[in-house]
């Protein structure tokens, strides 16, 4: 199964699309108000006068997807004429950020005094709050993105907090260490965590459509997060619920999914985004629930915006080995009909080898955004799917989650010799922290987890004559002791999970032992490409020697997958 590229006709519409969505970026009116509709339906300005100095407010989004560009960029605006609103807690789970390079996100909100607490699972792509961080003025609390949306689910029941197993024995858990951002908003409860997130008094939710009478639609929609747990707490705590949405439709009872009786305010953008550069009223119906478009089209479009905006990293002949190799691992210990979570950068790669090699119809992906079925979309469509089963919320898919996940396949920054894994931390200041996303609540969920990622930073590896080569020199990931615990190799290994690295070089494995050395790659040398390498103890097969892998897994050449076993060689 291969990817087929755009046509001409349709690639010279994505550029116009580009283009079009470019010239749009500092076009914005935040007085429009909708003529003929009650007063629920206000202006841009008018709902940002809505938000009190000290408020504790929560966002949806993630990503690119539904973010809510126009209220960001009047809530700036309002801040830097008046002063006000200031000293608010910012409550945005999932990457709301665009590491400074596109106007309308979350980092609009990034000047001092206008948020003073940043409460997020993933900090990295919001780099206006970072430097914030890094000069003192604004605190940064770190949360995992399932358990935390849970814990605003149990806010709009009239629960303060919630207890979760998630992030025992990592940088979450104060018994286990000090973290470069703070976690006092997570307390060791005997052998669980209680997560109390700030009482949410203002939610800002960005969804697809409204109708006059005030009920909000979902239809359309590439992602929902907390869209209606945000409403509800903020709504229960005694706050207000503010959506916007890209224009009204007629009433339909049966679609609803939040009633004008749990929404305050409502903001009409025609210009709001379904997910970066796509108009909601123009949006792509194979991001949404239920779409049946022509999957190696859709999948070509995708790429095509990523390459053109610069966004997907150019993968290299070795990375495509670490894909394949990726990919065998994932098919030998995951079992057809289930449900399968994949992360952001490498396991992107994985999971386009899954789709090629002919396993994707046999299982059930899923991500954190509440997104379930279909092909996870990569680059700035991350959290969205393409041709998706259905569209929830985080929370809701979360519940499904903890009973259903059979593997989770993550990308890494570190590894240490118990098994322990840092996606965290990046380096030693606050610009350079991550935040741990979804990480540790999906590795409590799935039986097999499957880590994928280079074994040092900066080192050289390539392809020659059906054989890996790697250069001498590089950082090494594969450390004695990572620098933050994002995961927990004792906590996966007291649960019997199944948990598997892999590198361009090899293929490791959690066991009682530590780190065993299962397999490498033809051309590698043991002693001197890993061991000699890795400031770790890594121990080897009882045999004495990880085998070679199969010169298919270089080459591509008659690579094939199959569940159970290794790539099969016809």
């Amino acid at each position: 199964m291969r990817v087929r590229s755009s046509s001409p006709l349709k690639s010279l519409g994505i550029i116009g699309q580009l283009v079009n969505w470019r010239l749009g970026w500092n076009r914005y009116d935040v007085n429009r108000r909708p003529k003929g509709l009650g007063p629920k339906f206000v202006s841009a300005k008018e709902a940002a006068r809505l938000i009190p100095d000290g408020s504790t407010v929560v966002s949806s989004g993630m990503a690119g997807n539904a973010r809510c560009r126009l209220l960001y960029l009047t809530l700036r605006d309002l801040f830097l004429e008046t002063g006000h609103p200031r000293g608010l807690t910012w409550v945005a789970l999932g990457a709301q950020g665009s590491r400074g390079k596109v106007p309308g996100t979350l980092e609009e909100l990034g000047h001092r005094g206008l948020i003073t607490r940043m409460v997020s699972s993933h900090f990295e792509t919001m780099k206006a709050q970072l430097r914030l961080a890094e000069q003192g003025a604004l605190e940064l609390q770190a949360v995992p993105l399932g358990s935390a949306a849970l814990a605003i689910e149990a806010q709009g029941r009239g629960e303060p907090s919630s207890l979760t197993a998630t992030g025992v024995g990592t940088f979450l858990d104060a018994r286990t260490g000090p973290s470069l951002v703070k976690t006092d908003l997570i307390t060791p409860e005997g052998d669980q965590l209680r997560i109390t997130l700030p009482r949410i008094d203002r939610a800002i939710l960005g969804v697809p459509s409204a109708d006059a009478e005030g009920n909000l639609y979902a239809r359309g929609a590439s992602v929902l997060t907390e869209a209606r747990e945000g409403a509800l707490a903020a709504r229960r705590n005694g706050g207000l619920a503010i959506a916007i949405v890209s224009g009204i439709v007629p009433k339909r009872e049966e679609e609803i999914f939040l009633r004008a009786e749990e929404v305050d305010a409502i903001v009409v953008d025609p210009d709001a985004e379904q997910t970066m550069m796509v108009p909601q009223r123009k949006h792509w119906v194979g991001l949404t629930a239920g779409a049946h478009e022509d999957l190696p089209e859709m999948i070509a479009r995708v790429r095509q915006v990523n390459r053109l905006l610069g966004i997907t990293p150019r993968r290299s002949q070795a990375d495509n080995v670490l894909a394949r190799l990726g990919a065998q691992v994932f098919s030998s210990v995951a079992r057809p009909g289930t449900m399968v979570n994949v992360g952001v950068g490498h396991p992107e790669e994985v999971c386009r080898v899954i789709y090629e090699g002919g396993l994707f119809n046999d299982v059930e992906f899923c991500s954190e955004t509440g997104v379930v079925g279909g092909l996870p979309s990569p680059g700035i469509f991350f959290g969205s799917a393409i041709n998706p089963t259905r569209v929830e919320t985080s929370a809701r898919l979360f519940h499904e989650i903890f009973e259903r996940l059979d593997t989770t396949i993550l990308g890494l920054l570190q590894v240490d010799e118990q098994g322990n894994v840092n996606v965290s931390r990046r380096g030693p200041t606050m610009n350079d922290y991550v935040g741990p996303g979804g990480l540790p609540d999906l590795c409590r969920a799935a039986k097999n987890i499957v880590f994928v990622g280079s074994l040092t930073f900066g080192a050289k590896v390539e392809v020659r004559g059906g054989q890996v080569m790697a250069a001498p020199g590089g950082k090494p990931k594969f450390v004695k002791q990572v620098d933050e615990v994002t995961f927990s190799g004792r906590e996966a290994l007291r649960r019997g999970q199944r948990v598997h690295y892999v590198t361009h070089l090899g293929h490791f494995r959690l066991t009682e032992r530590g780190l065993e050395l299962v397999a490498v790659m033809p051309g590698v040398d043991v002693r001197r490409d890993i061991l000699d390498v890795c400031p770790m103890a890594i121990a080897l097969p009882a045999g004495g020697e990880p085998r070679v892998l199969d010169r298919a897994l270089v080459t591509g050449e008659g690579f094939r997958l199959r569940w159970g076993g290794e790539a099969a060689v016809p």
